[in-house]
């Protein structure tokens, strides 16, 4: 079997939002190691269904060993943007959970090249057969191309001299692995992080733009909003705040509905209201689950209800 171990971060709190019910229809947009589907499973019964999607046929083989005795899932191999073409035939669901990010599985396995402490080809794609790599991005991204990315999904305030440096060291020979990316990122800006490494926020960067991680969240979630059952749930967790910026004001624009300018005396716009908000500020993991899994630190579960159809 194999081993994909991923502590599944803020686990009752998200599937209690949702509420399995016998012969409910859900949704585990990120199945990573199974932790949230078990959960929904184990409250449904075998009367529901389970559709469960993850871009990575790792995580696939090794939940659906561990979630074997449940005959009631469907796995879908593909990234979760897509969830809308797997449930346009179904009339409605009665709730989805999406797990952002990277999972431990991929951090902790070191041939990925997720992690900048082991060395690595450059790789850290969650899909094994999508095409661009991180040793694509670090190699073929221009130097405005490197700092866009840093600034925007690394939030990186040194971007640009570590653009230079990355250009500066393929002129060379190309960048190969995890480790030699992480040693010119340190060499660029010395000791300016006392808190993190100082190859995080570059490295988080390009896992981002190697998948395009945030474009594919509010194409998901409006997915699943269309297909919701009136009191049907959304839960989130995101884990840094271009994330959770992104859900917010995703699932916000479905509370807010009508779209037209105050001053118009009926709406034109057609768009209406769907959502209620449950969680006003985001629900933040428990003191416990933080000293059992440090890597929940930055987690951020934000939900929201389907209103009532008139």
């Amino acid at each position: 079997m194999l081993e994909f171990n991923h502590y599944s971060v803020m686990l009752k709190e998200s599937v209690d939002f949702i509420a399995p019910r016998k012969n409910g229809i859900y949704v585990d947009c990120t199945l990573g190691g199974g932790g949230h589907s078990l959960e929904i499973l184990k409250r449904m019964g075998d009367s529901g269904r389970l559709i469960a999607v993850d871009r990575d046929e790792d995580a696939i083989r090794a939940a659906s060993e561990r979630l074997k005795n449940y005959k009631n899932i469907t796995y879908i191999h593909d990234n979760y943007e897509n969830i809308g073409e797997y449930i346009k035939d179904i009339s409605k669901i009665d709730g989805a959970v999406m797990d952002l990010g990277v999972s431990s599985f991929q951090l902790d396995t070191a041939e990925r090249g997720f992690s900048y402490m082991k060395t690595a080809p450059l790789d850290m794609r969650m899909n094994q057969t999508a095409s661009k790599s991180a040793y694509d991005v670090v190699n073929g991204y221009t130097h405005g191309e490197l700092c866009s990315i840093l600034k925007r999904y690394g939030e990186e305030k040194q971007a640009k001299r570590i653009a230079d440096r990355i250009v500066r060291a393929r002129e060379d020979k190309p960048i190969e692995t995890t480790t030699e990316l992480a040693e010119i990122i340190k060499n660029a800006v010395g000791n300016s992080y006392d808190d993190k490494h100082p190859a995080k926020r570059t490295f988080q960067a390009i896992r981002i733009e190697v998948n395009d991680e945030l474009g594919a969240i509010p194409k998901a979630i409006d997915s699943l909003v269309e297909k919701l059952s009136s009191g049907g749930v959304i839960a989130i967790i995101s884990f840094h705040s271009l994330e959770d910026r992104i859900v917010k004001e995703t699932l916000k624009k479905y509370e807010d509905g009508c779209t037209c300018p105050s001053g118009f005396p009926v709406c034109v716009c057609g768009f209406k209201k769907q959502l209620e908000i449950l969680t006003r500020k985001p629900m933040l993991p428990s003191v416990c689950e933080l000293e059992e899994n440090s890597r929940s630190q930055s987690a951020k579960l934000r939900a929201a209800r389907k209103i009532m159809e008139v």
